[in-house]
């Protein structure tokens, strides 16, 4: 009895099963790249509400808990506690007795010499994070750092004031420049340039930060503002054109 010849693979097989392994894989990327970041955010969102609501409910009586009523612990109703306080705080110390009450405070901590350095220092941050004033990054910037020919990312802060002004040489305009480290954006360096040193970039503060915390990858668009003069135009002569 003869045995029935062995067929040899169709050559169109392992490239089709190719086509198939590479559909798969890059329809699984598009997949991590869509529920990533939104995952992420809303792990983020639950864990700091339930963060807040584990610090706050303790301090809120039994008798404004509606999980003493319902029998369910509800998310985020710390969160509402959180914000109602703050927004009566925030009242009175409008008014003439919240004020002298703040008052009497501060001077009470700036009696404590380790705990005057650290509240003084917060007020600061706060102040400069959430005040609407001149003090707030406005412009992002490059800087020429930590040598010429190499550039850097940075935001400037404001002018120079005071003792810092007066003493540094020149008498050219001074600007405060924050120089982010990448990917924390929270720590950097504080460095006081000359205006002309300085290079005025068209993208906004918030753009400028996602390149900073995406260490390049995320490159907000090239959008020319009305007045500005591209760099690459001044070299060719066609800038003004």
């Amino acid at each position: 009895m003869t045995r029935p010849p062995i067929l040899p693979p169709h050559p169109d097989e392992p490239p089709r099963r190719r086509r198939l392994i590479g559909i798969l894989r890059n329809n699984f990327i598009a997949g991590v790249v869509v529920i990533a970041p939104i995952g992420l955010t809303v792990w983020l969102i639950w864990t700091l509400v339930g963060w807040i609501d584990g610090w706050v409910l303790p301090f809120v009586p039994n008798r404004f808990n509606p999980e003493q009523y319902i029998g369910i612990n509800l998310r985020g109703v710390g969160v509402i506690f959180f914000i109602l306080f703050t927004f009566l705080v925030g009242a009175s110390a409008k008014g003439f007795v919240g004020r002298s009450l703040l008052r009497m405070g501060e001077s009470l901590v700036a009696r404590m010499p380790v705990v005057r350095s650290v509240y003084s220092g917060l007020k600061q941050i706060a102040e400069t994070v959430f005040a609407q004033s001149e003090t707030s990054f406005d412009q992002a910037c490059l800087i020429e750092y930590p040598r010429k020919g190499l550039w850097a990312l940075a935001f400037i802060s404001t002018s120079a004031k005071g003792e810092v002004a007066r003493r540094l040489p020149g008498g050219e305009d001074i600007v405060t420049v924050f120089l982010p480290t990448t990917p924390n954006p929270t720590s950097g360096f504080l460095l006081f340039l000359p205006r002309s040193e300085v290079t005025v970039l068209d993208m906004s503060v918030e753009d400028a930060a996602k390149l900073v915390i995406s260490a390049g990858l995320v490159t907000p668009p090239d959008h020319l503002r009305p007045g500005s003069v591209d760099a690459s135009a001044l070299h060719t002569g066609t800038a003004g054109r």
